[in-house]
């Protein structure tokens, strides 16, 4: 059975886990993290990053290529478009929400949710650029319902887990958030998604794991 390595405070994590429930794939799950670089953990993802899978075949890191490989390798239901142009367009999406919104707003992180810091010029050059990109998104993105179109794909997968970590380090770092100040109605969209039950499932397993931290973090 495919296993899944990560943690569900990850929402790259998240990402597999929610493709893998929504088409149904039996697997289990194995607590993994980035600072816990154990030699075993490296032969499986070679930079020490979560996600990533084992499988009957070996060992598979990057969340897209994971992702890719379970499309393939479990096809029904399908969470690409058969067409290749329009598969082509789901791909497009999810670039530019992993690459141009969420690595860009992963800056914020550490000042939004770790009590760090950012300085002044870096929070000014990572507005600018999250404004241009959030741009770019917006001309791209259907929401018509879900981001892609008028059905759920690999991009809803990767918009549900992502865009509201960007919204949310955007406004307690400018006090504003900048997804929907660019005109990216994410909230229903955020809620159509996570009434699913496949996505109750992924929220419940995170929420669990946030209060397990939290309560070791008391002890």
């Amino acid at each position: 059975m495919l296993v899944l390595c990560g943690f569900p405070l990850s929402n790259y994590y998240n990402k597999v886990k929610l493709a893998l429930l929504e088409k149904g794939v039996p697997f289990t799950e194995e607590h993994a993290h980035p600072r816990d670089r154990t030699e075993a953990t490296l032969q499986a993802s070679p930079l020490g990053k979560v996600p990533f899978i084992r499988t009957e075949h070996g060992n598979l890191c990057e969340s897209q290529a994971i992702v890719d490989y379970i499309e393939q390798a479990y096809p029904s239901p399908p969470l690409l478009p058969a067409d290749a142009w329009q598969a082509g367009k789901v791909h497009e999406l999810i670039t530019f929400i992993e690459l141009h919104i969420e690595l860009v707003a992963r800056e914020l992180y550490p000042k939004a949710f770790f009590g760090g810091e950012v300085s002044e010029a870096n929070a000014a050059r990572i507005r600018t650029l999250l404004v241009k990109n959030i741009a770019g998104f917006k001309r791209l993105a259907k929401f018509a319902p879900f981001v892609a179109g008028n059905t759920f794909t690999q991009a809803d997968c990767a918009a549900w887990v992502s865009l509201p970590l960007a919204a949310m380090a955007t406004k307690i770092v400018y006090g504003e958030d900048l997804l929907a100040a660019g005109g990216v109605d994410w909230k229903p969209y955020a809620k159509l998604i996570g009434d699913r039950p496949a996505a109750q499932r992924v929220t419940a397993d995170r929420k669990a794991d946030q209060d397990k931290a939290m309560a070791s973090m008391k002890a």
